[in-house]
């Protein structure tokens, strides 16, 4: 998570993002508390020589059954990741598996 990096963001509804996934392609949705709301978390492919990370921004989701605060992942490839909790600290780790939607909650 970049702690430098906090971003005004409205609230998001149901169908308002588009999620990528099928063959070896799957979707990450990490699941925050609600003080992490408008920051960047960061995920990278864990054991590989490619260090590349991605991020996306935590945002108020708005649904039927109430709000929650979360941070999606379209169109990650099959593999397992990295959640970074600053730039040196995981916070956890996540299988991605294609076709599919990967869950992870943040650690307390």
């Amino acid at each position: 998570m970049s702690h430098d990096h906090h971003h005004a963001a409205g609230p998001t509804g149901a169908g308002s993002v588009v999620l990528e996934l099928g063959g070896d392609i799957g979707v990450l949705v990490l699941h925050a508390p609600a003080e992490l709301h408008g920051h960047e978390i960061e995920i990278s492919k864990s054991n590989s020589a490619d260090f590349h990370r991605t991020h996306s921004l935590v945002r108020e989701r708005q649904t039927a059954s109430g709000v929650s605060f979360a941070a999606v992942y379209p169109g990650i490839p099959a593999g397992e990741y990295t959640i970074w909790r600053d730039p040196d600290t995981p916070a956890g780790t996540v299988t991605i598996v294609g076709g599919e939607v990967s869950r992870f909650t943040w650690p307390c």
